[in-house]
């Protein structure tokens, strides 16, 4: 999952983009208003994380224009994060176009569960995801072939969920860099093809995961 943390004390950004790369999502961070709608404007974002008292302007207002705006892509879910505590405030955000509001300060496990919720949201799933003979546990980050556990690393299994959530469907290299791994990554480097080869071994034979020639990579559905 990719996620968008706009928040403009750095410490605090520091910590919860590292507790969220360890939970094995894609973190972007931004520091201003100004910084998120330069992101938001090139990057498809799963989630965005906002901060509603920004440096440049009003969150609120930032909020409203990844809903308007034709020149940002709009992400999937938005759950603002702020000191604002007001009943007023949280039905502001959520009028505003939230999915969530989460009041500082927070426990950073309440935060990753409510990415969770959001997430199960979008797909519709439970908190276990399967295909075919793969099992997912969304809350331990666990997964299953048949009865098999499989020992997996953070980014490999950020990189098999994304898979299970299109299963069927060819993804492109680009679209595996975009979703599973953040902006520091070079594109031009060969990550998407050395951890997909890791996670494959993996994942065992039958190979479940077929190179599509000149096109991308498909999760067999079956």
């Amino acid at each position: 999952m990719r996620v968008l943390l706009v928040e403009d004390d750095p410490d605090l950004a520091g910590i919860v983009a590292l507790g969220l790369r360890n939970e094995a999502y894609a973190v972007d961070v931004a520091g201003t208003c100004a910084d998120a709608e330069e992101l938001l404007g090139v990057t498809d974002y799963d989630v965005v994380c906002l901060d509603l008292g920004l440096p440049d302007g009003d969150g609120m207002a930032l909020l409203r224009r990844c809903v308007d705006d034709p020149l940002l892509r709009r992400p999937r879910r938005c759950l603002v994060l702020t000191a604002r505590d007001a009943v007023t405030d949280r039905v502001a955000g959520l009028d505003a176009g939230a999915d969530d509001y989460l009041v500082k300060p927070f426990h950073f496990a309440e935060l990753v569960a409510r990415l969770r919720a959001l997430s199960r949201r979008e797909d519709g799933a439970g908190s276990t995801l399967r295909v075919g003979e793969l099992t997912l546990d969304l809350a331990t980050h666990r997964a299953w072939r048949a009865d098999t556990l499989l020992d997996l690393t953070a980014r490999e299994y950020s990189l098999l969920r994304y898979f299970m959530h299109h299963p069927g469907e060819v993804l492109s290299a680009e679209a595996l860099l975009e979703h599973v791994w953040d902006a520091n990554v070079n594109p031009f480097t060969a990550s998407v093809r050395v951890m997909l080869s890791r996670l494959r071994r993996k994942l065992g034979d039958p190979a479940l995961i077929v190179t599509v020639t000149n096109a991308g990579y498909r999760l067999q559905a079956s």
